[in-house]
């Protein structure tokens, strides 16, 4: 563990799921209001997540689409002001068939689906989850998955735990992807070798003259170590996976109670409290309605025989204002962690 001893980040990182969204899948004003602090003050902040594009919508909004975010655990780079994606690191079609094939032997029952920024490709099997309401599911023979480069891999197991699937399936193709799990139910992911939030980080870092050291970073699952490893100080929220506490260079409070905004206050006191983005945001953040998916079962999609089709899953009712929306935690999410209730990308 590394004691970091930065007084005011020049960078500021921070996962979404479990991390500053909360479980009813909401952004706080005062995260948003802290986040706005961090600008003000002549900071950056990224948010780097394992969402696709797709899902990233009402957390542009809630951030009034300032600069970029991560996005699908390191593979794309998307521009939250102009709505598109800026570079893209993918696991070439031939690779996607291997690992397809190697998953399939060794594992019986295996859904896989590529993860574009704004449609999935699946396999008869691919059980859509939670995350995949209102997406478009293009439904393809089980050879034909490799259709393209994949910026994500997506496999969902019928009985499996994360963790345990994980043990199984990372020996098996690692010589191939970067395997990981954030906090899908029965879900692991893939992306190409080097790939990682804290890779594209630093690549991020690098065009913003900003090192390592000038940075801190905020995450709660597996697949935030590496960013987590590369800032100069790394903190976990209190409901973060085991490995997670274990490796940060501080532990702190949950995401229900809105910790890291409380680390941001610290660190950034004294913000210029009548700046033009400071007024937009408050106001902005004391209005914008929440949009939360209930939990629940996958959408029910059409049957898409021998051939591709195209369905759409059912869109997400709007949910009560007065919180940020962030859009919809997995429905069993952290379920492979000690403690069941709190567990998400």
């Amino acid at each position: 563990m590394r004691m970091g001893t930065l007084e005011r980040p020049r960078l500021v990182a921070t996962d979404l799921d479990g991390t500053i969204v909360r479980e009813d899948g909401t952004i706080s004003a005062r995260t948003v209001a802290a986040f706005t602090r961090v600008a003000d003050r002549g900071s950056r902040f990224v948010l780097v997540t394992g969402r696709p594009p797709r899902l990233m919508g009402p957390v542009a909004d809630a951030f009034a689409h300032h600069g970029v975010a991560i996005c699908s655990n390191g593979a794309l780079i998307y521009d939250l002001h102009r709505r598109t994606v800026r570079s893209e690191h993918a696991i070439a079609p031939a690779v996607v068939a291997e690992v397809a094939r190697r998953l399939r032997a060794a594992l019986p029952g295996l859904g896989l689906a590529v993860e574009h920024a704004h449609h999935l490709v699946a396999d008869p099997s691919y059980e859509p989850g939670d995350w995949d309401r209102g997406a478009e599911i293009v439904r393809v023979p089980p050879q034909e998955l490799p259709a393209g480069p994949a910026p994500k891999l997506i496999a969902r197991h019928p009985l499996l735990g994360a963790d345990e699937l994980l043990a199984r399936a990372a020996p098996l193709v690692d010589d191939l992807v970067t395997v990981y799990h954030s906090n899908g139910e029965r879900l692991i992911e893939a992306v190409a070798p080097g790939v990682s939030k804290a890779s594209a980080l630093e690549r991020l870092a690098a065009e913003l003259g900003v090192s390592a050291a000038d940075a801190i970073a905020f995450g709660d699952m597996p697949n935030d170590l590496p960013m987590l490893a590369w800032a100069g100080t790394s903190y976990a929220v209190a409901n973060a996976h085991p490995r997670v506490l274990a490796q940060a260079d501080h532990v702190i409070g949950s995401n229900e109670e809105d910790a890291v905004a409380g680390v941001l206050e610290r660190l950034f006191a004294g913000a210029p409290a009548g700046s033009a983005s400071a007024g937009a945001a408050a106001a902005a953040s004391a209005s914008v309605p929440a949009g939360a998916v209930p939990a629940g079962s996958g959408p029910a999609e059409a049957e898409a025989g021998a051939g591709a089709a195209s369905v759409a899953a059912p869109a997400p009712a709007p949910a009560p204002a007065g919180v940020v929306p962030a859009a919809p935690p997995h429905a069993s999410a952290r379920a492979d962690s000690p403690e069941e209730a709190q567990v998400s990308p």
